[in-house]
């Protein structure tokens, strides 16, 4: 389902009363268009991991000899353990639970930035989401997001569709260039002739006639893409009885693959809507609920289904992209890390570095993005994070630049104005 997401007028708060989840955002163009040469078939995806998502379990670094002192129950195992870290290398290892980024991985298509961060330092989900997604040096200091400013200058060049993949539209993706967007849930329309009448009521009208046109293809294809999923099965004297027979691990286990299904589900789709011929060309999804403070879990528990979660839409997106995956590369990233050492209810608070991943179907290189600071007491930052190497906006512009073709000049002032002290990160692709 697609939601609106600004209400500029009467007629557009009809939409909204209706029921009808359309994407009504007027910031500019309303329809995909396709473009033609090479720099049009790149793609790029931004993934974002709300909450503050634990670098140091996304990218365990089993072979630092302070890390497992430092984690004590929530220490993701060795390499070859149960329950233990998928290798990359002599230090880093994925989570047990990344197995299809592994596997990207393994074919040199995946790469890790284990010590990233956005210059805030204040460790506030609102303060670091905003300059996570604006780009800027400083909090509050735009209200439009760096992937919508590079979507302007890209438009001096050709003509660059986006779409946004999550509740609402992400402030990365706002400004004066309109991306379309689409919400999944499970919303069905009373009457199905309702998006028709509307669609015919509203066909002269200069404004909202192609918006709703725009926002009943986006459904359409939605709807397309992935078949209607089953409904969650009741509590049935089955599940009972296994329940009170001890069978609790079985029925999370269940949970935990229907959960997967929906987000393969969710990565297929977006795949078949960037393949298309009318696709979009850039992409921002929104991920919630890696806040773990309690019970944050090791190897299973709160964050590994977290993790299975990403994973499995990574999966699907990869998959459903078919040769088009060769010409796109991905980013997933979190507004902050969590503290090096688990705190008194299993868990993490908030931190400072994070681990970002990057995955290419034409990925450049091995190994480590940054420099890793190691987990050494004098090496943390105030005692109590993984130290920042590399800066966030220096990951995104080598992004924009080796994915998309931006030149330094415009990255340094349309893009990320007062960020030229942060290089990009080039050779990437």
């Amino acid at each position: 389902m697609t939601r609106l997401l600004t209400a500029p007028s009467r007629r557009a708060a009809l939409f909204a009363a209706a029921g009808l989840g359309l994407s009504v955002t007027f910031l500019g163009r309303q329809a995909f268009a396709a473009s033609e040469g090479a720099a049009a078939r790149r793609k790029l995806v931004v993934v974002i991991c709300r909450g503050a998502m634990d670098g140091l379990s996304v990218s365990p670094p089993v072979g630092d000899p302070d890390y497992r002192g430092l984690r004590g129950e929530i220490a993701i195992a060795g390499f070859g353990q149960p329950g233990g870290a998928l290798p990359l290398d002599d230090t880093f290892g994925l989570h047990p639970k990344l197995t299809a980024i592994h596997d990207l991985a393994m074919k040199g298509q995946a790469r890790i930035a284990p010590a990233i961060a956005t210059p805030d330092r204040a460790r506030s989900h609102f303060e670091a989401q905003d300059v996570l997604e604006t780009g800027m040096s400083g909090v509050y200091a735009a209200d439009s997001g760096w992937l919508n400013r590079a979507l302007q200058a890209l438009s001096a060049q050709r003509k660059v569709e986006a779409l946004s993949v999550g509740a609402q539209a992400p402030l990365i993706l706002r400004g004066k260039v309109q991306a379309a967007s689409w919400s999944p849930g499970g919303y069905r329309d009373a009457d199905p002739r309702l998006p028709g009448i509307l669609a015919d009521l509203y066909a002269g009208d200069p404004l909202l006639g192609p918006a709703l046109a725009a926002g009943l293809r986006t459904e359409a294809m939605a709807k397309a893409a992935v078949d209607p999923a089953p409904p969650a099965p009741g509590p049935m004297a089955a599940d009972v009885a296994m329940n009170q027979a001890g069978g609790a691990q079985q029925l999370q286990a269940r949970a935990q693959q229907a959960a997967a299904g929906q987000a393969r589900n969710l990565g297929a789709t977006l795949a078949k809507f960037m393949i298309e011929p009318n696709g979009p060309q850039i992409a921002a999804v929104s991920l919630d609920g890696f806040d773990t403070h309690a019970n944050q879990g090791a190897a299973e528990g709160q964050l590994a289904n977290r993790l299975l979660y990403l994973d499995s839409m990574i999966d699907g997106l990869t998959s459903g992209l078919g040769p088009a995956w060769s010409d796109t590369l991905i980013l997933v990233c979190t507004e902050f890390g969590r503290t090096a050492r688990v705190n008194g209810t299993r868990g993490t608070d908030h931190g400072t570095a994070s681990t970002a991943l990057i995955l290419g179907g034409g990925l450049k290189g091995r190994g480590v993005v940054g420099d890793w600071p190691t987990l050494r007491q004098a090496r943390l930052f105030e005692n109590r994070d993984t130290a920042p190497t590399l800066d966030m906006r220096s990951l995104f512009k080598g992004a924009l630049a080796d994915q998309l073709g931006l030149d330094r000049r415009t990255l340094d002032t349309v893009v990320f104005p007062g960020a030229a002290d942060a290089p990009p990160v080039r050779d990437l692709v």
